[in-house]
């Protein structure tokens, strides 16, 4: 699997902001890749060192839309941990942010 497919997206929550001013990142990630793939893509991407990968199954919720009954899709997330003094560049933005 490439990189590219292995990264979907950052996800963009207040704990994932929280998380990244610290030095850990949160990616929605593909659903087969594994933490050694997940380590790989994230230090040819960015080109950091990644100190540790978390890695977890988000569950689907049941959601309603008037009578009709559905659920939203179940996707996998990375916490990806970096090197000291480094950061990525998708979330440099956030050292202004005040807490």
């Amino acid at each position: 699997m490439d990189a590219t497919q292995v990264i979907i997206r950052p996800v963009v929550s207040e704990k994932s902001y929280v998380l990244a001013t610290v030095g850990k990142y949160t990616f929605r990630v593909h659903p087969d890749a594994h933490k050694t793939q997940i380590r790989a893509a994230v230090e040819e991407l960015f080109s950091v060192d990644v100190l540790a990968v978390k890695t977890s199954s988000v569950k689907s919720k049941p959601k309603r839309r008037g009578s009709t009954a559905g659920r939203t899709r179940s996707w996998k997330k990375a916490i990806v941990q970096v090197g000291e003094g480094q950061e990525i560049p998708i979330f440099a933005s956030l050292s202004g942010i005040e807490e």
